[in-house]
């Protein structure tokens, strides 16, 4: 029985390519705590998210990869996932929070704030440690869409954020009585971002979300000025109508220098048409991270207070979310992939 070795076990993972990030396994550092005994192999594969929509592909490259090597009888593989952070050093976050990710649109009435609040519940379903900030402080909709209200407590010198479903949460709609009209300008919603930022005690995040004010004003201005953000969604409808507040949208991310992430075409199919966010992400070569067609019982979850992807996960909008969540997770990772350095085995 020939000898197994680090060298030819590293070697044969060395030809398992991750589709997204377009390099080796091993070159991308996944591959840890490899040991060998004997015949037996055992590792962990360490992916860059829970929620990587190639998991099961890689896990089983790699299992066939390690068993191809003579002398090889058993392969014990662990999966697990380290989401890296794509922020520098910064004093404005209360807690470790890895990955900053504006959700936005160019106008009101798209469906933002279900998309953010269906992806983070989403993410949140994989394992991943998520936040949401609901930064629209005209309209805040998160607190009704999970189901909360009442007033945050404190923890200790800061403000301790509500939490749903796995997802930590806070919103000017916590502090405001209902109805009240929020009647803040620039300099005011700027505090109050930073405020939400830094005084709350997020903890350790892998994903913040921040549901944005629709349009492109004071307060994408001033999220890009207090965090490093590791980029931005945006959300669309179908009609040509909607695409031209797209258009202006990307050019606001531009010119504060944040990355799209992609877009999402949100309330997809007869009463809206279908195909605009495609068409015009593949126009600013963005990527397009998929359709959310548009169904009722999407509403009424909002409305009841529970996610639709939570209360009804295998509905085909629900598994819509998951396939644009697990791939907003990976354009992250490939985003810090071209920045960051790589790992070594």
């Amino acid at each position: 029985m020939p000898e197994v070795t680090e060298e030819q076990v590293l070697e044969a993972l060395r030809r398992v390519q991750d589709p997204d990030l377009h390099k080796d396994i091993v070159t991308l550092g996944f591959v840890k705590d490899l040991k060998i005994c004997g015949g037996a192999v055992a590792f962990t594969l360490e992916l860059t998210t829970p929620a990587c929509p190639v998991k099961e592909q890689l896990q089983e490259q790699a299992r066939s990869a390690v068993a191809s090597v003579p002398g090889v009888e058993t392969v014990n593989l662990k999966m697990t996932a380290q989401v890296r952070s794509s922020l520098g050093p910064t004093e404005v976050l209360g807690g470790d929070v890895r990955n900053v990710i504006a959700v936005t649109s160019g106008k009101g009435g798209v469906g933002k704030s279900t998309c953010a609040v269906n992806l983070a519940a989403a993410l949140a379903q994989t394992g991943a440690r998520v936040g949401l900030l609901d930064a629209d402080v005209y309209g805040p909709n998160v607190p009704v869409m999970l189901g909360l209200q009442g007033k945050p407590e404190r923890s200790g010198d800061k403000i301790a954020p509500k939490e749903a479903f796995g997802i930590k949460t806070m919103s000017i709609g916590y502090l405001a009585e209902d109805g009240t009209p929020i009647l803040w300008r620039g300099p005011m919603l700027h505090r109050a971002l930073e405020q939400f930022l830094r005084d709350v005690d997020w903890g350790t995040l892998d994903y913040l979300f921040v549901d944005m004010p629709p349009g492109t004003g004071d307060a994408q201005i001033s999220l890009a000025q207090l965090v490093p953000m590791t980029g931005s969604v945006i959300v669309t409808m179908p009609q040509e109508v909607s695409l031209a507040d797209v258009r202006r949208a990307i050019a606001m991310n531009q010119q504060v220098k944040v990355e799209v992430l992609g877009v999402i075409e949100n309330m997809s199919g007869e009463i809206f048409g279908r195909g605009g966010g495609r068409k015009v992400a593949e126009a600013y070569g963005l990527p397009f991270l998929g359709e959310v067609p548009l169904e009722p019982s999407v509403r009424q979850c909002g409305d009841d207070g529970t996610p639709v992807v939570v209360s009804q996960p295998e509905a085909e909008v629900s598994a819509a979310f998951r396939d644009i969540a697990g791939r907003l997770a990976a354009a992250v990772a490939t985003r810090q992939v071209r920045t960051l350095p790589t790992l070594q085995v």
